[in-house]
């Protein structure tokens, strides 16, 4: 089945276009600034040279209708005609406890997303664009949501709920809902086949996924399925990150609104914007900033990375213990892939646990390549798999669109 996916923003549209039987890209690419001055299109078509568009995008339905202008141009194009779209998948990010799994999208689905916005003000209205944008252009085309949330839902009430007046989750939905889930299910999966190969049953396999970017979360697997995650109500709760806080004291929040003048949206602002990586170190977001700023010298930028290696190692810690132990750590994302340096700082002082890892391999195999990084005899395994969030999305949406036939 062919499947367009979609993640639209409030002003970008990224999308690609997949197989879902052999998982291959056909074509992908991303409309940026839509309605905004200076809108451009970059269109990837696999086998065929890349195209970039400037051209005005006033919306995100003629972000949509240039992508599939694009894909089926006679020369550039990929497809013969729009027929061969079987369906398109839209990432969702908030799907809170109305949604568990991925869901056909209708009028009623669009309705109770719309209800969530408030949980997810800064994506699902975005996210609800690209839908529109698609349904308007391709009204006969089945479409799919698939949500970060959904694979945090098999949380125990005891991770999941925070030391509040139960009104606030009973009248006010305020819990640990978790995100990135489509990238800690897809790494989890393949960290569970490889186990499986070694003799560990995957109903009783314990894997710690590390999605580690710009925005970092950390998962407790157990038997397939998320028992604990760090991020929380918002992509603002667990370690600290490229530009986000990570978990604070929340007596600080009260405390600097009052020293600084901040109100409640400068005060988030600074949070999100300001902090994590970016405000520690005062250099840069970009852990490759501060690596090069380290070696230079800068302590704030060093502090900065050892507070992050630092965190998350505690996250894997406290995971191992909600499990009774961990067959396998994975390494996925941006810095996850292809950081050796903090997956060694990360790693160094977990012997405890039963791994023995090669860390002269984890310096030097090649970047963005899957590989284990633990030798043959180690009791705990150490993966490092590109995440393929796509894919999780692709073929989610093929196989409810099946099922609906």
């Amino acid at each position: 089945m062919k499947v367009l996916v979609v993640n639209a923003g409030s002003s970008s549209l990224k999308y690609q276009l997949m197989e879902t039987g052999t998982g291959d890209v056909i074509a992908k690419g991303i409309c940026e600034r839509i309605g905004l001055a200076g809108s451009k299109t970059t269109y990837k078509p696999t086998g065929k040279d890349p195209q970039v568009f400037d051209r005005e995008l006033k919306d995100h339905t003629d972000a949509i209708k240039l992508v599939l202008g694009a894909l089926v141009d006679p020369e550039k194009g990929v497809l013969k005609s729009m027929k061969e779209i079987d369906a398109v998948g839209h990432r969702i990010v908030h799907g809170g406890e109305k949604f568990k799994t991925s869901a056909l999208i209708d009028d009623a689905f669009v309705e109770a997303v719309e209800t969530l916005s408030e949980l997810a003000p800064l994506h699902n209205p975005a996210n609800l664009m690209g839908v529109r944008a698609c349904r308007a252009v391709m009204p006969n085309v089945p479409m799919v949501g698939v949500f970060d949330t959904a694979f945090h839902q098999t949380m125990p009430p005891a991770a999941f709920m925070y030391g509040l007046p139960y009104e606030a989750y009973s009248e006010h939905l305020v819990r640990r809902y978790g995100f990135h889930g489509t990238s800690h299910y897809f790494v989890s999966q393949k960290a569970i086949q490889k186990l499986a190969a070694i003799g560990v049953a995957p109903e009783k396999s314990k894997v710690i996924t590390c999605h580690l970017g710009n925005g970092s979360s950390i998962a407790a697997v157990m038997g397939g399925k998320s028992v604990d995650t760090s991020m929380g109500f918002t992509p603002l709760e667990g370690v600290p990150m490229g530009t986000r806080s990570g978990s604070i004291d929340p007596a600080i929040v009260f405390y600097l609104m009052d020293k600084l003048n901040m109100d409640c949206g400068e005060v988030s602002n600074y949070l999100n914007k300001k902090s994590g990586m970016q405000g520690i170190s005062g250099v840069s977001s970009d852990f490759r900033d501060l690596d090069d700023a380290s070696k230079a010298g800068n302590e704030r930028a060093k502090l900065a990375v050892d507070m992050f290696a630092y965190s998350v190692k505690k996250y894997i810690g406290a995971y191992a213990a909600i499990m009774n132990g961990v067959d396998a750590i994975v390494f996925t994302a941006g810095v996850g892939e292809h950081d050796g340096a903090v997956r060694e700082l990360v790693l160094k002082g977990l012997e405890y646990l039963g791994m023995d890892v090669d860390f002269e391999f984890n310096r030097n195999f090649p970047r963005g390549a899957e590989a284990e990084l633990t030798r043959p005899a180690s009791k705990v395994k150490v993966y490092v798999i590109p995440t393929d969030e796509e894919l999780v999305i692709a073929r989610d949406t093929a196989a409810i669109v099946g099922a609906a036939k």
